[in-house]
């Protein structure tokens, strides 16, 4: 992807990539499970992106009830109003630390990907936890990039790769997929479940559509990889794909608790 090309059409471009990848429509069938839907229930989807996942929801609740399809970004909730042809789903921009509805207001909300990226991610599980009914279910979906493993490379170049994205460039908070389960109990909730969903990606291809460091579309300037690695990671990425020995894993948690 070129360096000129608009952040927001990144953006976007990457969220699209994102939802057709089968590994996380596979985390998204576990959430999907988690939130024990029922037609005609008031649903939030908050950090909804495109708005995919919410539309996904309306089709398999036959468009009955409302659902709300909430992003801090514009242009993500401009494309997301653009795609829908007609579904049940409402597109708000929104800060989910600061929810603009009355307490109690939906049956159920669930949360994919945007914790790890705050500062106080514990006062957006309290909002999500105050706009869900007695008897709800809350749901969310992060990222534990400290799991995330590569095979089929040379490892001091992995390592070297791996400690540079840990420590300067993925979210605020690099475990908070395996805290989700913490954070749920701490915000008042109970019958709180948490599933482990092992990403399993056989090639680069495949694997560039969630891990942005094997990506070689993403700008230089992102920071992604050292400067004086890119050349040379790229191209033992190349080379493993082409010998057919390259794996790379990471660990999202879906956690869900009933308020």
């Amino acid at each position: 992807m070129a360096t000129d090309v608009p952040a927001d059409a990144r953006l976007i471009c990457a969220l699209d990539q994102m939802a057709a990848n089968p590994e996380m429509q596979r985390v998204r069938e576990v959430a999907f499970a988690a939130l024990h839907l029922a037609p005609g229930q008031r649903i939030l989807d908050a950090g909804a992106g495109t708005g995919e996942v919410a539309r996904w929801l309306a089709t398999r609740l036959c468009d009955t009830g409302s659902i709300v399809a909430l992003d801090a970004s514009e242009a993500a909730i401009a494309a997301a109003r653009a795609r829908d042809e007609g579904t049940c789903v409402q597109y708000r921009r929104g800060d989910i630390t600061a929810l603009d509805f009355p307490d109690r207001w939906f049956d159920a909300v669930r949360c994919e990907r945007v914790l790890q990226h705050l500062a106080e991610p514990g006062r957006a599980v309290a909002e999500l936890a105050r706009v869900t009914r007695a008897g709800g279910r809350v749901c969310l979906v992060d990222t534990d990039w400290e799991s995330v493993a590569v095979d089929g490379l040379p490892r001091p170049l992995v390592a070297r790769v791996r400690e540079h994205l840990l420590a300067t460039v993925v979210g605020q908070h690099l475990d908070m997929g395996r805290t989700l389960r913490r954070r749920l109990h701490h915000a008042g909730l109970h019958d709180v479940t948490a599933v482990p969903v092992a990403l399993y990606f056989p090639d680069p291809i495949a694997a560039a559509a969630v891990l942005p460091m094997v990506n070689p579309m993403v700008p230089a300037e992102a920071g992604l990889i050292p400067g004086d690695l890119r050349e040379d990671w790229f191209g033992a990425l190349s080379e493993a794909g082409e010998r057919g020995d390259f794996l790379a894993t990471l660990t999202m948690w879906v956690a869900a608790g009933t308020v």
